[in-house]
């Protein structure tokens, strides 16, 4: 695997960086939204109780009398900080076969070196340029596709978490409201 990742040439390391960082952060934002997702999984009543972390400032601005475009405002603020990293995701999905493809052109270009600087060639000598220009394509994309499904995956679980957060605040604001 080693000696793969070695005549994959240069760009094999920043697609490995891609890959390690993708994964982390595809790892911290999934425990974290599962974490999320089961804490605002209850009633307004236990969410008053519980007071999950997400929920804090929501629930300051409730008590002192916050109208819905502040809590709109605060709202938007918690969204913000539940999506934040996943932007990276969509930039690692994006960079690494960009990468991978990079890797192509520099591998062609030293197979058709080769070539130009010899006046007989045969295919060994040509391999190191196509092995390159192949491991560095199939690298970029198999570090591409899953963080991009796993993008795809947490955008969806932040809608949800988003959808759940306006749906405990307008019934806690509702409830406030209405003297409940």
């Amino acid at each position: 695997m080693i000696a793969l990742f070695l005549k994959g040439g240069f760009l094999m390391y920043p697609i490995a960086v891609c890959s390690i960082v993708g994964l982390a952060i595809l790892i911290n934002k999934a425990i974290y939204y599962r974490s999320l997702l089961k804490n605002l999984e209850c009633s307004p009543e236990e969410i008053l109780k519980t007071k999950p972390l997400i929920m804090v400032p929501i629930l300051k601005a409730l008590a002192l009398g916050s109208d819905e475009r502040e809590l709109s405002i605060i709202g938007t603020r918690q969204v913000r900080k539940i999506e934040k990293g996943l932007s990276w995701l969509g930039l690692i999905s994006t960079i690494a076969p960009l990468l991978g493809l990079t890797g192509t052109v520099t591998g062609m270009i030293k197979a058709f070196m080769v070539i130009a600087n010899s006046s007989s060639v045969n295919p060994s000598m040509l391999a190191a340029g196509i092995w390159e220009a192949l491991i560095t394509t199939a690298a970029g994309l198999l570090v591409a596709i899953p963080i991009h499904i796993g993008h795809h995956y947490l955008e969806r679980q932040a809608d949800e978490i988003t959808f759940v957060l306006k749906e405990i605040t307008t019934s806690l604001y509702m409830r406030k409201r209405n003297g409940i």
